[in-house]
């Protein structure tokens, strides 16, 4: 099996130097945080380079996955891939090593490691990491793509089917964290600014800030660590707006369906707004609860309109609107 994009892909034209029109860009950020693939249309090939390379098996009896997975060589990855020690947090000697404790209760390794009957199996970036269907926005003047992610792994553990014809089932977990401490360095949540026409990144930026809500990191005096939610975009000519998601709790996940029902907490809900150029935070705009979708603008009677959706689930679900005065 080969790994799958979580976001619709989207399109980009340029225009370059010498030529009378570069080629459509097709591009799509996937819950791996890798940036896939740019195309060449009618021909399909891209303009940068993607390497196959080897991949850890699978110990499970009876599974047989790819021996070999593809890996562009550029973009560099936008976030965590897979899980090393050299990953593990070191706010302190303390903290590190009771992170490398909880870290031995897990199987682990490089990107596409697969679950293991030993032990939970840790899937950096995982169901709820990485670019999650939040998506990207992309710039047609510069070529300029900007990506939100999420440091947030899960863990799959294998066990033995009642059911006929299946031999195991997953469940899959969030991984142990340490009071609310992940074991993983910041930033925890993300924006990187991909240049599309050579695939180096500009900048990243952390968005949103854990220890403003997690006591233990609060009191070690840390800040700016990113906050593991998705975040929601708006492009302008100057301005890249981000509205972050709240919290949310899925007890029970992989059990049943009706167990799966989010519970979203609010956590410092706003508009953040960052110079596209830079990524350096110029302002922010309190919101009554977390933004769960992209915002969108629009002038009316002269005013510029910023409207975002925000609540959802177990909070009330509504449209905020906002203008530029």
């Amino acid at each position: 099996m080969r790994g799958c994009l979580s976001t619709v892909p989207g399109k980009l034209t340029r225009e370059r130097p010498g030529a009378r029109r570069q080629a459509v860009q097709g591009r799509s950020a996937g819950k791996q945080a890798r940036l896939l693939l740019r195309l060449r249309p009618c021909v399909g090939e891209t303009n940068l380079p993607i390497e196959e390379r080897p991949v850890p098996q699978s110990t499970v009896p009876g599974e047989r996955p790819s021996p070999t997975q593809l890996f562009p060589t550029r973009p560099a990855p936008f976030d965590r891939q897979g899980v090393t020690e050299n990953d593990v947090i070191d706010f302190t000697p303390e903290l590190r090593k009771q992170a490398l404790a909880v870290l031995e209760k897990y199987n682990y390794g490089p990107l596409f490691t697969p679950p293991s009957l030993q032990k939970p199996t840790i899937e950096m970036p995982g169901i709820a990491g990485g670019a999650s269907w939040s998506g990207a926005a992309c710039d047609p003047e510069t070529g300029i793509c900007y990506i939100s992610s999420v440091t947030f792994p899960y863990a799959a553990t294998m066990s033995k089917s009642s059911v006929p014809g299946i031999d195991y089932v997953g469940e899959m977990t969030p991984v142990e964290t340490m009071q609310g401490v992940p074991l993983w360095k910041p930033p925890y949540g993300r924006i990187t600014a991909i240049d599309l026409n050579t695939g180096n990144h500009r900048w990243m930026a952390p968005v949103g800030d854990l220890a403003q809500s997690n006591p233990v990191l609060r009191q070690l005096g840390l800040h700016h660590l990113g906050r593991p939610a998705r975040g929601h975009l708006l492009l302008t000519k100057t301005l890249l707006i981000i509205g972050q998601e709240g919290n949310t709790q899925r007890e029970g996940i992989g059990k049943s369906p009706a167990a799966t029902l989010p519970n979203f907490e609010i956590h410092d809900p706003k508009l953040c707004a960052y110079d596209k150029a830079t990524g350096r935070n110029v302002g922010e705009v309190a919101l009554p609860r977390n933004a769960t979708g992209a915002p969108m603008t629009y002038l009316l009677n002269g005013k510029q309109v910023i409207v975002v959706a925000t609540g959802g689930s177990n909070l009330p679900a509504e449209l905020i609107a906002l203008w530029l005065t």
